[in-house]
């Protein structure tokens, strides 16, 4: 720097020596920035931190391994190359082969013992679903017992269950395969039954059961004659599709509801059953503007399940909750879960409940954040304020970090408020740990206590704790020789 007698010093003029204008990227205080803008110098400002205390040698020792970048665009160009497309509607008896007294639910592994009240709520109604108990009492009892009981992760299974998530051996499931590439892989989810109350949210009284029992022996099949006759439909068009028309995928699905109710009505209408079933159905599924979150839930699952085992990547296949853990899992660290306690959501409350009545956030529905929609698309989805709060500024600015920590634009899936840019889609665990942003979802609130059902909707995010602790394992993970003398910063 030199002075000419001005009050300030002033940048040497070295732009003859320069192929561009220079620019002076600056983090931290402003003090530096404005005294260089001061000079006529464009300033990049960054909103820069250090990374966490005792994160340092492992952030150092993953960023360095030599196979990371081609690993993490490996894992990424199998999730993006997906094409997820719903094929069959089975019990889960048939397609998982689930067997009396095995249930399936949201999140990483939990027993009785430390499950939520919503959870619990959900498998002592799927227990009296399932006949294994006369009474919530008795159902109660029997799960504490665990005699001839198995809990096990929806995910373990090739499953997502929304908010508790459970599974039972006689609910249907949606089926959805990879056009693309038919590999055998699947993903499968139960079919969505509305809101309030409803198992999901952890209510199982006689009108919730009558309810499964009615999708079981009437929705299921149906469903299932119709894909039959009609053939698969393509999950990731209309994914694409209800983006550009104010959905965002997870807590807004309206359009993406009907626009596949579309592509099955005349399947169902030409079915041969009873016509008043079909009203029927179709009525149902046209008055639950969230019957699409379980097509786009286990399209998001068959994605991300194609970029798994990918050793040196950093990428996020999956985040899910219980009620009680937070979990994330990685390409590069196969099926451990890296879990933290599970956050309260920040939002709106229905009728007289209130932050007191909420229960820590439950489900795997942040699969859809996870795969590049839902919270991360909100931008596309401004009139989903309305349900989880905030402000459309907040819905725009929330898409707009979330580039900050994922490794790609979606290619398929856009937002138009952004002038059709692709969704961020592929978060990078040392990008979470390097910028201190962490993943934005929305979400729905079951009651804290069992049977309450849903008492809100809001934002939340998962404890960074996760993402250190997965960190931690990747650095673990890499072969002494890699990291010696060699960076990727």
């Amino acid at each position: 720097m030199t002075s000419d007698g001005d009050s300030h010093p002033r940048i040497r003029d070295v732009r003859g020596l320069l192929a561009a204008e220079p620019v002076v990227v600056a983090a931290g205080a402003g003090l530096l920035a404005e005294a260089v803008e001061a000079q006529a110098v464009t300033v990049e400002r960054v909103d820069w931190r250090p990374p966490p205390a005792g994160t340092e040698e492992p952030l150092a020792r993953v960023v360095g391994d030599p196979r990371r970048r081609q690993a993490n665009a490996t894992a990424l160009e199998r999730v993006l190359a997906t094409a997820p497309q719903l094929v069959d509607v089975r019990p889960a008896s048939d397609a998982l082969g689930l067997e009396p007294g095995t249930f399936l639910h949201a999140g990483p592994p939990i027993d009785w013992s430390r499950a939520s009240g919503p959870l619990r709520g959900a498998l002592i109604g799927a227990v009296l679903l399932e006949g294994l108990a006369g009474d919530a009492t008795a159902a109660e009892s029997l799960l504490e017992r665990g005699d001839g009981i198995t809990l096990a992760p929806c995910h373990g299974r090739g499953a997502v269950g929304p908010m508790a998530g459970v599974i039972s051996p006689s609910m249907w499931l949606f089926e959805v395969a990879d056009g693309s590439a038919d590999d055998g892989r699947r993903a499968y989810c139960s079919l969505n039954e509305g809101l309030g109350k409803v198992l999901r949210y952890g209510a199982y009284g006689p009108e919730v059961i009558e309810r499964l029992r009615w999708m079981s022996a009437v929705l299921g099949p149906l469903l299932q004659t119709a894909l039959r006759a009609n053939g698969p439909v393509d999950l990731g068009t209309i994914i694409a599709q209800m983006l550009q028309m104010g959905d965002e995928g997870h807590n807004r699905n309206r359009a993406g509801t009907l626009l596949w109710l579309r592509e099955v009505l005349p399947a169902l209408i030409d079915s041969g059953a009873p016509t008043a079933d079909v009203a029927e159905a179709v009525r149902f599924i046209a008055g639950n503007d969230h019957f699409f979150l379980n097509l786009g839930m286990p399209a998001g699952k068959l994605a991300l399940d194609a970029g798994r085992d990918v050793p040196g990547a950093t990428l996020v296949v999956a985040m899910a909750r219980n009620g009680t853990d937070f979990g994330i899992q990685t390409a590069g660290t196969g099926d451990e879960w890296f879990t933290g306690p599970a956050q309260v959501p920040d939002g709106l409350f229905l009728g007289g409940f209130g932050p007191d009545d909420a229960n820590p956030d439950i489900g795997d529905s942040a699969i859809t954040e996870t795969a590049g929609f839902g919270g991360f698309a909100m931008a596309a989805a401004p009139a989903i304020v309305r349900f989880v709060g905030g402000s459309v500024a907040d819905a725009l600015a929330a898409t707009r970090s979330m580039y900050e920590i994922t490794l790609a634009e979606h290619p398929r899936y856009q937002v138009p408020i952004l002038s059709f840019r692709g969704t961020p889609v592929g978060i990078d665990v040392t990008r979470v740990v390097r910028t201190g942003i962490l993943p934005q979802i929305n979400t729905g609130m079951a009651g804290r206590v069992a049977g309450t059902g849903q008492v809100g909707a809001g934002l939340v995010n998962p404890p960074a704790s996760c993402f250190t602790d997965a960190l931690t394992a990747l650095a673990r993970a890499v072969p002494e020789a890699e990291t010696a003398g060699k960076s990727s910063l």
